[in-house]
């Protein structure tokens, strides 16, 4: 498995059309998507393109969400995760667990509908990964 380049940084949220605001107001951004429900995750979705990557606001859609967790121990919101692109999602499992490293759940279709699957942030420093399936890594 090979690192791919940063596709997206995850960003809770309470509130996506504040959070929005937020980014059109402060830092210009006008490059942002429809918010739109996944309920497998349990989550609201909205994408802002910036020049070299994504933010993705995730909000709770109710309070069973792992989002609404986060919440609870970060009122405010704030970064959740950051997402890295692969080749080959079944690959890199194989190849993670083969170095021991711990995975939250099995691999799944995210946002982008692409397989993707989490890391324990425990193996990472401390920080949620994401890793996301894409056609053409690194592009």
């Amino acid at each position: 498995m090979t690192l791919g380049r940063l596709n997206h940084i995850g960003i809770a949220t309470p509130s996506i059309e504040k959070t929005v605001e937020t980014y059109r107001h402060l830092l210009g951004a006008d490059a942002i998507g429809e918010p739109f429900d996944l309920p497998p995750q349990g989550v609201r979705v909205c994408f802002i393109d910036a020049p070299n990557t994504q933010i993705e606001l995730i909000q709770p859609l109710d309070e069973s969400s792992p989002i609404a967790n986060f919440l609870k121990k970060n009122p405010g919101g704030g970064q959740h995760h950051l997402c890295f692109e692969v080749a080959d999602i079944p690959a890199a499992v194989a190849a993670l667990q083969a170095k021991g490293a711990t995975l939250l759940g099995q691999p799944r279709i995210g946002a982008h509908g692409t397989p993707v699957v989490f890391l324990h942030p425990r193996d990472m420093g401390g920080v949620l990964v994401e890793l996301m399936e894409t056609p053409e890594e690194g592009h």
